[in-house]
């Protein structure tokens, strides 16, 4: 079986998977400079190829993880392909 590191990230205990390809040191260098500017919308691609933007102020909770996971060849990250849920449907 083919595995992949799948990171999770936990905001305001909502939780997201990042998509593959998602660079997570450069998502906590980009949270961290909206908490130093006093707030601003922070944008990533999560699992299903989905973009999303969450508002991250000093008072938002920010938890990331790293687990393995079985690979999945449609998690490319490529927000022009998304997949999943309603999109499974198209």
């Amino acid at each position: 079986m083919q595995t992949m590191a799948r990171t999770r990230i936990m905001v305001n205990d909502v939780g997201f998977y990042l998509a593959q390809g998602q660079d997570d040191t450069d998502l906590k260098n980009r949270i961290e400079d909206a908490v130093r500017s006093g707030g601003e919308f922070v944008e990533f691609v999560v699992v299903g190829n989905r973009a999303v933007s969450v508002l991250v102020s000093a008072s938002t909770h920010v938890v990331i993880s790293v687990e393995n996971v079985e690979f999945d060849p449609r998690d490319t990250g490529d927000g022009g392909a998304p997949y999943g849920g309603e999109f499974d449907l198209l």
